[in-house]
Order: C-alpha cells, then sequence, then structure tokens
C-alpha cells in the first residue's frame, strides 16, 4: 500500500500581497478578510483552519497549473505569516477530515483519470488506493461543496519537503 503525503501551497510568493493596499489587491484579484468563525476560512498554507480574528488574503491561485486540459485555477485562503504544514506520512489533518471532499486523481499527463466524492475522514483509503495505481502521478483534494482546492497528496517517497 503506497503512502501517501498531503501538502499546502507555497507560501513566499504570496506574502507580499499582505502588504498591498485595497487597490493594489484588486489589481490581482485579491481580497482581504478577518475570519469571523472557526470554519469557512481554510488556509492553504498551513492546512488549517484560520482563528477568529486572523487576517487572510482570498485570491485566485492556479492549482493545477500544467499545460493540459485540466489546467484550473480557483480561490484559495492563505493567512497572513502562515507556515507550510509538516504533516506526518498518511496523516489526514482536521482541515480535511472534516468536509465533504473531491478528490481528483491525475496521471503523469496532467489528466484526470479517477475521481471520488467523500467525507473527508474516508480519504486515507481511497489515497492509498490510487497511489498505488502506478499509473496516477498525484491527488488533488477539493472542497465538494465549494468547489475549493484544498491540498495535493503525493506518494510519500516522491513527496516536496
Amino acid at each position: 500500500m503506497a503512502d501517501f503525503l498531503l501538502s499546502g501551497i507555497d507560501p513566499v510568493p504570496l506574502q507580499p500581497l499582505f502588504a498591498l493596499d485595497d487597490a493594489g489587491l484588486a489589481a490581482h484579484g485579491a481580497v482581504r478578510r478577518i475570519a469571523d468563525s472557526e470554519r469557512g476560512f481554510p488556509c492553504r498554507v498551513s492546512l488549517r483552519n484560520a482563528a477568529v480574528g486572523e487576517e487572510l488574503l482570498l485570491l485566485p491561485y492556479w492549482h493545477q497549473p500544467a499545460a493540459s486540459p485540466y489546467r484550473a485555477s480557483g480561490p484559495v485562503f492563505v493567512r497572513r505569516g502562515a507556515a507550510p504544514a509538516r504533516l506526518a506520512v498518511n496523516e489526514v489533518p482536521p482541515y480535511v477530515a472534516r468536509r465533504l471532499i473531491s478528490l481528483r486523481a491525475y496521471d503523469r499527463d496532467d489528466c484526470i483519470a479517477a475521481a471520488e466524492v467523500m467525507e473527508g475522514e474516508d480519504a486515507d483509503a481511497w489515497l492509498h488506493a490510487q497511489l498505488d495505481d502506478p499509473r496516477i502521478a498525484y491527488v488533488h483534494l477539493h472542497s465538494a461543496r465549494h468547489g475549493c482546492y484544498l491540498c495535493r497528496a503525493d506518494r510519500a517517497d516522491q513527496a516536496p519537503r
């Protein structure tokens, strides 16, 4: 059974956007938000929900930048000063486990080869099975309700660290 590792997005190119005013953010298609609930503000860097009062940016992000028919972007939240998640192998954090999620397994040509919708708490078995298949290169996890990108799953021995 293939082990997996979930990873968030790289915060380095995004953190300077926090210094922009509203007009500067608008030029990037972004807006500033303050979390007013424990849910609904999932940071795509730290792979955890923002706490009430935390500052975030909501901005477009190319979660599938490959030159394939599945090239796609969508809105993501990023917390100010967020550090990349450091999850254990096969860990599904509450950020994922407490959501209805859409999983999209991509082949080496960056095309969807398998997809499923399920409760996040059940995702681990599906991820193991997909990453056991040598045709699958990686998996994207999305919020099933809003369609927003959540994180990426890679084989643990091939995951970026």
